[in-house]
């Protein structure tokens, strides 16, 4: 690519091009028990200490209130492996279906929150909502991380979690994309050689 045409750039209306980002499946469940799976690509760390997160989702999906009422959800990082589950719960409604059954994934007892992990997801993060932001065509869910669950299958014999060997997805532009190569780690950049 020409040096000269990467900065020829065309001005459009103001909307959200901050891609790519994470692809995430978060479990909810109401008072009464009943649980769903909704995908969420809008999520992100907010702060570490204390560990926080949110989500943002528009209060007509099926898990908005589940969520607006029990104050809790569980983040589940997704895989290659779970591309397809992923996919198909930001499709389908858990009002005329449920995912777990359709798609055979396992319910896990979460430690500190009502709604369940998802065994196959590599790393689950329960969350307990501290506010709900309404901001326009969504409502943020800024939630404290009370536990994280992660695989000892990516772990090596040190205890060190090896995310990359889960294969981690992201999402951008309505398409999924695997994670290749390591191109540096944090530091890298200022390390003595």
């Amino acid at each position: 690519m020409q040096k000269d045409f990467i900065y020829c750039k065309q001005e459009w209306k103001p909307g959200n091009m901050l891609y790519p980002v994470p692809a995430v499946m978060v479990t909810a469940a109401d008072k009464e028990g009943r649980d769903n799976i909704i995908t969420v690509a809008w999520t992100g760390t907010v702060c570490t200490n204390p560990p926080m997160v949110y989500i943002s989702v528009r209060p007509e999906r099926f898990s908005y209130q589940m969520i607006a009422g029990s104050k809790e959800f569980v983040i589940n990082l997704t895989t290659q492996e779970l591309a397809f589950a992923t996919d198909y719960c930001g499709v389908k409604s858990g009002r005329d279906v449920d995912k777990f059954a359709v798609l055979h994934l396992t319910r896990q007892k979460a430690s500190k929150v009502a709604p369940p992990l998802i065994g196959e997801s590599p790393v689950n993060m329960e969350c307990r909502v501290v506010q709900c932001i309404e901001l326009g065509s969504h409502h943020m869910f800024l939630a404290e991380v009370v536990a994280v669950h992660a695989s000892e299958a990516y772990m090596d014999h040190t205890g060190k979690f090896h995310l990359e060997q889960a294969q981690p997805i992201v999402y951008s532009h309505g398409a999924y994309y695997g994670l290749k190569d390591i191109l540096g780690t944090f530091g890298y950049s200022v390390k003595k050689k």
